[in-house]
């Protein structure tokens, strides 16, 4: 008579597949994880370009619209690598405030200035409401967030863009370029915002010389 042998799984055999499905979990957990920062990192990357570019595209506009103060004064009160100061009615309330634009820790501050009330019109140095315009702002000090032409660019190179700091009297154009990355350890790499902005009232200065 033959002996039935049925056959059963063993209990080392029971534990190695739990073993592998504990690996299996674990690399899949893993995976998933790391593509899930990924992804939110890219995500968060891209969030952040969007708000750079916004940024971007009001300094424009506010340089574009810049004009003689309300005191009288050129619509230009200083240009250098990352600060720039110009008159403009930035909330388009008819009166020209004083816009200053300047870069400190990763970000670019805007500050604005009212104008007194009075006769003749000034602007209070101490009464500048600031807030942040762009954020994650990685430009180094070799390469400035603010650069100024004259009249003759684009058909001289050679003297463009002009040397800071700057006679504003010679500015004609300006680009604003910015370099973001919420974390510059990860990738993907910065990304650059750039655009060129022309002042519009000033050729009216050219107008007149």
């Amino acid at each position: 008579m033959r002996k039935n042998n049925p056959k059963g799984i063993t209990l080392i055999e029971v534990v190695v597949a739990i073993g592998i499905f504990i690996i299996c979990i674990e690399g899949f957990t893993l995976l998933f994880v790391k593509s899930w920062k990924n992804n939110k990192y890219v995500l968060e990357m891209g969030q952040s370009s969007l708000a750079v570019s916004q940024g971007v595209g009001k300094i424009s506009e506010y340089i574009r619209k810049a004009r003689q103060s309300d005191a009288g004064t050129y619509p230009i009160q200083s240009a250098d690598d990352n600060d720039l100061i110009i008159f403009s009615d930035y909330d388009k309330d008819g009166e020209t405030e004083k816009v200053h634009f300047y870069y400190s820790d990763g970000n670019v501050f805007m500050g604005t200035t009212n104008p007194s009330s009075g006769f003749p019109k000034t602007y209070a140095s101490g009464d500048e409401q600031i807030q942040i315009i762009a954020g994650s702002i990685v430009n180094d000090p070799s390469t400035p967030i603010f650069y100024y032409f004259n009249k003759d660019y684009p058909g001289d190179q050679a003297n463009n863009p002009i040397s800071t700091p700057v006679s504003v009297a010679d500015i004609r154009l300006i680009k604003v370029f910015l370099k973001t990355n919420i974390d510059p350890n990860n990738a993907p790499d910065n990304i650059e915002i750039q655009t060129f902005v022309e002042v519009r009232n000033l050729n009216d200065y050219d107008k007149i010389q």
